[in-house]
Order: structure tokens, then C-alpha cells, then sequence
């Protein structure tokens, strides 16, 4: 590559080939510095007993012995019911099972970050003005197997 002539290009609506140019050399970069990554996804849905449709969940992944939880709602007339409590369970049970030393996860300040710290979560890390602002925060719960 060296002397070779390169252009950097912006693309505003990426495509998967895209991605893929990006994410493909990277995934092997990390495997050959830190071993197979181990990703899987997990969805844990909230349906409706009447209809099956589903009204919220959480959407996670898990790599590199962590679980993230990318997405997590419960709609707003099942907050306080305990509902969210139960997901949040159920992904620590399958996380533990994946070998997961813990979850991590982020919050706009104008959700759910006290929920996340009566289930044990501690903030570990700040983004200010994320909205501009408010914050970002970024919460982990190491497992106890």
C-alpha cells in the first residue's frame, strides 16, 4: 500500500457492502488479537396475551464474555409492574448460560437509568451533553455465577 493513492470518500446512506468493507477486516483484526468473539443476539419480547403482537422487550448482544443490551422498552402503562424487572432477568440467566461476565448497556438521562441501578447496574462511564444539555450514561452489572 505504501505509495499507493487512496480517496476518502463520504457515503450519507451506507449500504451493507459498506459496512461489510469495514466490519470484515476488523472482526479478523480482533480474532487475531483476542480470539473468536463468541457474538450472538438475543430478543426477549413483550407480547400482547390478546393479540401476540409484540409491544416492547430487549434486544441484546453478547461478545467477548459481555452481554450489551443494544434496546430495552416497556411500554409506559406496564412500568412499575415489575415487567421490566423479569426481562432484565431473563437476559442475566441467558448471559450467565452464554458464560457472560456481566451486562452493560447505556441510557439518555431522561430514561431509565434509576431502574437500571435498583438491579445493581453502576454507571461507568458519562457522555455530557448527549442530548446537548442532558447526558448519556453507560451502566455495567458483573454476573455472580
Amino acid at each position: 500500500m505504501a505509495g499507493a493513492l487512496f480517496d476518502i470518500v463520504t457515503i450519507e446512506n451506507p449500504g451493507q457492502d459498506d459496512f461489510a468493507a469495514i466490519a470484515g477486516p476488523l472482526d479478523a483484526f480482533n480474532t487475531s488479537r483476542a480470539g473468536p468473539d463468541g457474538y450472538a443476539t438475543l430478543a426477549i419480547l413483550l407480547k400482547d396475551s390478546a393479540t401476540g403482537a409484540a409491544i416492547g422487550g430487549l434486544w441484546g448482544e453478547s461478545f467477548y464474555d459481555w452481554m450489551f443490551v443494544k434496546l430495552f422498552f416497556v411500554p409506559e402503562t406496564l412500568r412499575g409492574s415489575g415487567m421490566g424487572s423479569r426481562i432484565m432477568a431473563e437476559a442475566e440467566r441467558i448471559a450467565l448460560a452464554r458464560g457472560c461476565t456481566g451486562l452493560w448497556l447505556d441510557t439518555f438521562e431522561f430514561q431509565a437509568r434509576g431502574f437500571y441501578e435498583k438491579l445493581g447496574f453502576a454507571v461507568f462511564g458519562t457522555l455530557g451533553d448527549h442530548p446537548r444539555g442532558m447526558n448519556r450514561y453507560f451502566l455495567q452489572k458483573r454476573l455472580k455465577p
